[in-house]
């Protein structure tokens, strides 16, 4: 086929995600697409994937763009007329240990608030399942009859003929040698078949996308590391429609094929490929045979199905699978290109992934948002760090060694750290600090007491921190704590019109005084919530913007992106240019008022309101805010005077018994007042409205802003779903998030967040109840209450107001 001279959408890449996304560029939006492969279809790493389809995610959104693969995978024969090879054999999962059984219960509760029915399994029924399998050592499996198994070559050729039945173009044998350029986004594709001009580019380039992006100058940090699986003669007694399995405590898979096993697994000690660019040439290409590594797995095969042990092996497949620094893939529009979108990085799941992912990025791709939360895979969660090839193979190999291993609760990464420390990290460390790292910042979690050794033990019930977090919590409650929190992402914006742009993008009214800083959000067009910040005043034409750790790249760009055209801003990143010090408790004025001249009462300095005061010789800008419920401040001062900054409030704090504290008693602070936190309690998915925050909406103001038709659509409307507290008296049951909500023995929704409340002695989540006709407060206040943790039932206390200080009192004190 001959290249056309232009179209409206470039897909580049025609693997399974690249064919999946054209399908649904064409069959859904009707868009002129034209898909551009450098080989032939499917020639990457889709023709070599082990092709296992499984669902759950601990992501709602992620688990509902795998479902609907299944969905997909299902009936796409039927459309057309070309075979998926899907068999819904579904899955067993395997587990040897308490732990693991512990991890698995709490998935199938996961897997039941998001619709799914997970069957837990005795090892006697895992046998008669499985007749071939040893058993002895199972504690139990988990069933999950809805998984499947496919044939990813035959997929990508079924989506792409679709593809073409819906009018998109597919040119094979094609190269993308580069981009023309215009402030920012991509006019023309240049190939080695001549140039193609389009309003966008989706990068689906696979192992090749990192080096796709840099033409563009954009940044996909992928790592492709050797994934090994064989292909065994036939295995007597093997049925045709054994379910797959997952025996992740020996680190290994097994999908039966045509009479025989497929089997691979995840090694602790994974070979990376390449840190420097993918050969061009490498249609069908693999590896050679790398037995002596691969023997690991053979071992803990014939363990689990003795029979291997004298099968003969018909063909082993070691080729490149691109993999992420934390297992997740990744989809959506780079942040320095505004018209280029990528899905690659499918870290061994993008067969399960395919059908979803593309059906997402179509979506993104033309209405420039994406339709669900998908959060956890947005490009826009990497940052500057990620451009370090050495930091991404380190990290993406530990990532890929823990693909199997028990998911802990609060568990952390240990390699390429420290990246990114304050400069009071040895300060805290001083002071026992246990350290866990956000977005390359090394943050103190928790302080140990002298004695003990400053070190996170895993564990599924409560872990060794907990007693320690404890007293650091009821430290801010009764006295006064220090939070070091320089990692937040800082902006500012500055010009003639920056109140005219944030008043367009902020859902609350930021045009207050100079002097004053609102809580806002940043809506979609949907009215979901793709933000959760706070803009302080500085200046008539100067507003200083701050946000979480995680999220400094994606708000930045979703700011920049919504900045009318023809505006006279500037918005810089000054994240790096300011550290942090949240002073919070009771004492907290004394404190402050110790070590400044400005006056620091409740007259002069109210909640809500900014200040630039003098603290040991330096000008720092404090802000009357809260994170965790009490009295405090937020103190942002020059980078550079930080460390005397706080040692000018550390000895003011010393008859007030001041204390550093971490980020895990934040966490039960802030639960224990109802705040919520993004990316968990508030999503793209929900509106003010659902999330109880229609207070912080500016719809009595005659003023457009972004989401304002969408919640107008819905402004005075019964609620489907409402955001409602849990408390849960027994101590022995721990949460950690998405256990099911029960009314009446009925499933009304999932926590969202969960955790403990010291004060309360309690523990406390937070979720949506959903109701299908509107939320009478009757029907919240008259039911019946219970959590369902790790497939156990255990009463629970519904709260509609927060559960601790309700009126703001002490906040605002």
């Amino acid at each position: 086929m001959t290249l056309p001279s232009h179209a409206e959408i470039v897909v580049i890449g025609g693997g399974i995600i690249g064919c999946s996304t054209a399908y649904h560029l064409a069959r859904d939006h009707k868009a002129d697409v034209v898909l551009l492969e450098q080989g032939t279809l499917t020639s990457g790493s889709t023709w070599h994937a082990a092709g296992l389809v499984g669902q759950l995610r601990s992501s709602a959104s992620i688990t509902r763009v795998l479902k609907y693969s299944v969905d997909l995978y299902k009936g796409l024969e039927a459309e057309t007329g070309l075979a998926t090879g899907w068999k819904m054999s579904g899955c067993l999962r395997l587990a040897t240990n308490q732990d693991r059984w512990t991890e698995f219960r709490r998935l199938a509760t996961t897997a039941k608030s998001f619709g799914m029915d997970m069957h837990l399994l005795t090892p006697q029924e895992v046998k008669a399942m499985w007749p071939l399998m040893e058993v002895s050592d199972l504690v139990g499996a988990s069933w999950l009859p809805t998984d499947g198994q496919a044939s990813p070559s035959d997929i990508t050729q079924s989506l792409a003929k679709g593809a073409r039945m819906h009018g998109a173009r597919i040119v094979e044998n094609v190269r993308v040698t580069g981009f023309d350029m215009e402030e920012g986004r991509i006019r023309r594709v240049r190939t080695t078949l001549g140039d193609i001009a389009c309003e966008k580019v989706v990068n689906c380039a696979g192992q090749w996308a990192r080096q796709v992006g840099t033409m563009a100058g954009i940044n996909v940090p992928l790592q492709p590391v050797k994934h090994q699986y064989i292909i065994t003669e036939k295995v007597p007694g093997l049925s045709t429609d054994a379910p797959t399995i997952r025996d992740p405590d020996r680190r290994t898979y097994f999908k039966e094929e045509v009479g025989g096993l497929v089997m691979g697994g995840y090694e602790p000690n994974p070979q990376p490929w390449t840190t420097g660019d993918v050969p061009d040439e490498w249609a069908f290409r693999l590896f050679d045979d790398d037995f002596d590594h691969f023997e690991q797995h053979m071992e803990q095969a014939i363990a689990r199905v003795p029979a291997l042990e004298t099968v003969g092996v018909k063909q082993m497949i070691n080729g490149p699978e691109s993999f992420t620094p934390d297992g997740n893939f990744i989809l959506g529009v780079a942040p320095e290109c505004k018209n280029m979108f990528v899905g690659a990085g499918f870290n061994a799941f993008g067969i399960a992934s395919g059908g979803g992912a593309g059906w997402v990025l179509a979506q993104w791709v033309v209405d420039g948002e994406a339709p669900l939360d998908l959060w956890v895979v947005d490009i826009r969660r990497f940052a500057g760090m990620h451009r370090d090839r050495q930091w991404v193979l380190d990290r993406t190999l530990e990532a890929y060694g823990k693909h199997y291993t028990i998911g802990f609760p609060h568990e952390e990464y240990e390699s390429g750290r420290p990246r990114v420390v304050s400069p009071l990290y040895e300060r805290l460390k001083a002071h026992g600090a246990v350290f866990g790292s956000k977005l390359g910042w090394e943050r103190p979690n928790w302080f140990a007491r002298k004695g003990v050794e400053p070190k996170d033990i895993y564990s599924m019930g409560r872990q060794n921190w907990f007693a320690a977090v404890g007293d650091e919590h009821r430290h801010v409650r009764e006295a006064v704590g220090i939070f070091d929190q320089s990692s937040f992402a800082k902006y500012e914006m500055t010009g003639p019109d920056a109140l005219k742009a944030l008043d367009w993008i902020c859902a609350n009214d930021v045009g207050k005084p100079t002097g004053r800083l609102t809580y806002t959000q940043l809506l979609n067009s949907r009215g979901g919530i793709e933000a959760d910040l706070t803009v302080a005043r500085l200046a008539e034409e100067k507003f200083y913007i701050v946000t979480g750790t995680g999220f400094r790249t994606h708000d930045l760009g979703w700011i920049e992106d919504h900045i009318p055209e023809g505006l006279d801003v500037t918005l810089r990143d000054v994240t790096e240019d300011f550290g942090t010090l949240s002073l919070m408790g009771p004492k907290a004025r004394d404190v402050l008022a110790a070590v400044t001249d400005a006056d620091v009462s409740n007259a002069a300095f109210p909640f809500g309101h900014v200040r630039e005061i003098a603290i040991a010789g330096h000008s720092v800008r404090a802000l009357r805010v809260t994170y965790v419920g009490e009295l405090g401040w937020e103190l942002h001062a020059p980078i550079a005077a930080i460390g005397t900054v706080f040692d000018a409030l550390m000895a003011a704090g010393a008859p007030h018994d001041i204390r550093p504290v971490g980020y895990r008693a934040l966490e039960s602070l802030r639960l224990e007042k109802g705040y919520r936190a993004w990316g968990s309690d508030i999503t793209p998915n929900d509106t003010p409205f659902d999330a109880g925050l229609g207070w912080a909406v500016k719809l009595r103001k005659n003023t457009d802003f972004l989401g304002r038709r969408a919640l107008e659509a819905v402004q005075g409307e019964p609620h489907k779903k409402v955001f409602a507290g849990f408390t849960v008296d027994d101590p022995d049951i721990v949460l950690v998030g998405r256990e099911t909500i029960l009314r009446n023995g009925e499933p009304v929704g999932y926590l969202t967040s969960g955790g403990y409340g010291y004060t309360l002695g309690k523990n406390v989540g937070y979720g949506y109840v959903r109701r299908a006709d509107g939320d009478a407060d009757e029907f919240l206040e008259s039911g019946d209450y219970e959590l369902v943790v790790a497939m156990e039932r255990t009463p629970a206390k519904i709260h509609l107001e927060p559960l601790y200080d309700p009126m703001a009192a002490r906040v605002k004190s």
